[in-house]
C-alpha cells in the first residue's frame, strides 16, 4: 500500500508561512506517516531556508513521482514569482497573484490523485485584494465546505462561519443542521472512525429556549432517524469538555465563537482546520502572516507540523492519532 502524499502551499511570501513549511519539513516529524512537498517557488523557499537557518538545499520539481527521490525541499514551482517581487514582513499584489497560483496548483493535483490533499499555509487577505483576487479570506474557502476546526481530543463545526451576533439566530436553519451533521458523520467515517458519535451544540444558555426546542431539536431526531450517531442540543457550557473527555468524536456549533473559543482555550499550537465537503484532505494552520515576525525564524511550526501529522493520517484513514508533544513542539 503507497503512502499518503501531502502538498505544503508555502502562504503569503512575505509572511512566516515558507519559514513555518521549511522547518515543520526539516523537522522529519511527520515523514513517517507519509510523503510530503513545498508547493510554491523556489526563491521563497530559499529566503526561508536562509531566515531560519536550515542546512538543506532547496530542489525545484514538476511532480510528487520526482520529489520522491530528491535529498533535501523539493518545491512544485508554479506561478512565476521573482525575488525582487515581494519583501519579507510586507503584503503585495504579487504576493497575492502567487498565492492563488499555487493554491490553485495544490487542488488541481489533489483532485488529479496525484495528492491526496494539501495543506495551505498562512495568506494574507491584503495581498489577495491588491492582487484583485478576493476582498477576504472567506471568499477563498472551497464552496460548499465546511471548517472543521481541532485541537487534541476537541473537534468542532460551526454551521456558519463570520456572521455578526445580530444575525446568528437567522442562520440556524433545520436543513443546515441536519446537513452539517451529515458531512461531518460521513468524514469521519471516511477518515477511519467506523461509528462517529456526534455533539450537537445548543444555540442559547442551557439549551432552553425557541431555537433549541423548534429547530436543533427536530434536526438531530432526524438525523438519528438516518442512523447517524449524535446528541443534541447539548448544554453550550458542557458539550466541549464532554468531548475532550471522551463522549464524543466531534462537535456541530451553531456559529464561529462559540467552538473556537473552547478550542484555542484548549490548546493552539497543535491545533488545525481541515475542510468538509472534498474529495480529498485540505487543511489550514490557526495563525496568521505575522509579519511582525517574518523573517526572523522564530515562528513556531508546531501547528504545521500538526497539521502535517493529522493530513497524512486523515488521508490513510487511520483516524485523529494521537501525537507525542515532541512531534508538534518547535
Amino acid at each position: 500500500m503507497s503512502l499518503p502524499k501531502i502538498g505544503l502551499m508555502i502562504g503569503d511570501p512575505g509572511g512566516v508561512g515558507p519559514e513555518v513549511c521549511v522547518q515543520a519539513m526539516a523537522s522529519g516529524r511527520a515523514q513517517s506517516r507519509g510523503d510530503l512537498v513545498l508547493i510554491g517557488n523556489a526563491c521563497a523557499v530559499e529566503r526561508a531556508v536562509a531566515d531560519t537557518g536550515v542546512k538543506l538545499p532547496v530542489v525545484a520539481v514538476s511532480s510528487m513521482e520526482e520529489a520522491l527521490n530528491v535529498e533535501g525541499l523539493p518545491v512544485i514551482e508554479c506561478g512565476a514569482l521573482k525575488r525582487s517581487e515581494f519583501e519579507v514582513g510586507q503584503s503585495s499584489a504579487a504576493s497575492g497573484r502567487a498565492v492563488k497560483a499555487w493554491m490553485d496548483e495544490a487542488a488541481r493535483l489533489s483532485q488529479s490523485g496525484a495528492l491526496d490533499g494539501w495543506i495551505m499555509a498562512p495568506i494574507n487577505s491584503d495581498s489577495m485584494r491588491l492582487a484583485s483576487v478576493a476582498d477576504n479570506l472567506d471568499a477563498l474557502q472551497p464552496p460548499g465546505t465546511f471548517m472543521f476546526r481541532l485541537s487534541g481530543p476537541l473537534r468542532a463545526v460551526p454551521i456558519a462561519e463570520h456572521v455578526p451576533m445580530r444575525a446568528i439566530a437567522a442562520t440556524v436553519t433545520r436543513e443546515r443542521i441536519e446537513h452539517v451533521i451529515g458531512l461531518t458523520d460521513a468524514n469521519l467515517r471516511r477518515w477511519g472512525i467506523a461509528s462517529p458519535r456526534i455533539g450537537v451544540a445548543g444555540l442559547n444558555p442551557h439549551a432552553m429556549f425557541e431555537e433549541d426546542r423548534d429547530i436543533i431539536a427536530p434536526a438531530v431526531k432526524a438525523a438519528r432517524a438516518g442512523g447517524i450517531i449524535v446528541e443534541g442540543p447539548v448544554t453550550p457550557d458542557a458539550v466541549f469538555r464532554q468531548c475532550i473527555q471522551g463522549k464524543y468524536d466531534a462537535v456541530v456549533t451553531m456559529y464561529h465563537d462559540q467552538g473556537q473559543i473552547a478550542l484555542k482555550t484548549a490548546a493552539f499550537a497543535g491545533a488545525c482546520t481541515v475542510y468538509l465537503g472534498l474529495d480529498y484532505v485540505q487543511l489550514s494552520v490557526p495563525h496568521g502572516t505575522a509579519y511582525d515576525i517574518a523573517g526572523t525564524g522564530t515562528a513556531q511550526y508546531g501547528s504545521m507540523v500538526a497539521a502535517a501529522c493529522t493530513a497524512l493520517d486523515l488521508a490513510a484513514g487511520r483516524g485523529f492519532l494521537a501525537m507525542k508533544d515532541d512531534e508538534v513542539a518547535p
